[in-house]
């Protein structure tokens, strides 16, 4: 990608309410074309979302902007993401905090998300094909987390495998034009939450089995 069109994305981004500098670093430093199907490299920095198979696609990159900033990482903090997808969130994230738990249902999606960890070297991540509904019990508890898929209501089991004072940025709605993104933070007795955008995710899906 050209340095004018990153830096006309970055100057987008900036303009709908990304301010924080880390995040917009690691937006820059992060190839998105490297996440895309190659065919659409050539529209890995416009501010769209894309397909990347599996029925999914890579979030709108004002989006990822948003979710990223509204989850206060910093280089101490270990987090939990469910949706890998093509791996572009879990990068940033990557490039943020100091490990990434990332799980993904798709087997083809995750395989091709490690291939491009592998070859950008972002070693501070752990993949795990599985249930993202679920959550990661055996890593928790996380300082952060953040869904990529939209649960139908907000889900309290992934809100148990926060640390106090953790935050959780999760879409949440039962239908494609009802979701809203929520901001969630785990107090020492229940959690409080506030929605801060209108959102189009895919759903989050369980396997509807326990354990």
């Amino acid at each position: 990608m050209t340095e004018s069109g990153t830096i006309r994305l970055l100057m987008e981004l900036r303009g709908q309410g990304v301010s924080d500098m880390s995040v917009l670093k690691a937006l820059e430093a992060t190839p998105r074309e490297a996440f895309v199907p190659d065919e659409l490299a050539a529209q890995a920095w416009d501010n769209t979302a894309l397909p990347i198979g599996c029925g999914q696609t890579i979030s709108q990159p004002i989006v990822v902007g948003l979710m990223t900033q509204k989850l206060e990482i910093d280089k101490r903090m270990r987090v939990l993401e469910i949706g890998t997808g093509s791996g572009y969130q879990a990068a940033i994230l990557a490039g943020l905090s100091r490990r990434v738990y990332t799980i993904e249902r798709h087997e083809e999606l995750l395989r091709k998300a490690q291939v491009c960890f592998d070859k950008q070297r972002l070693h501070n991540i752990t993949t795990m094909l599985g249930d993202g509904s679920k959550g990661w019990p055996r890593q928790a508890p996380f300082d952060r987390i953040m869904v990529t898929a939209a649960a139908p209501s907000m889900p309290e089991g992934l809100i148990e495998q926060l640390a106090p004072g953790g935050i959780m940025i999760v879409p949440v709605g039962e239908g494609t034009w009802d979701q809203k993104l929520y901001r969630v933070q785990r107090l020492d007795e229940g959690y409080e939450s506030e929605a801060f955008l209108d959102v189009r995710f895919v759903p989050l899906v369980s396997d509807g089995t326990h354990g």
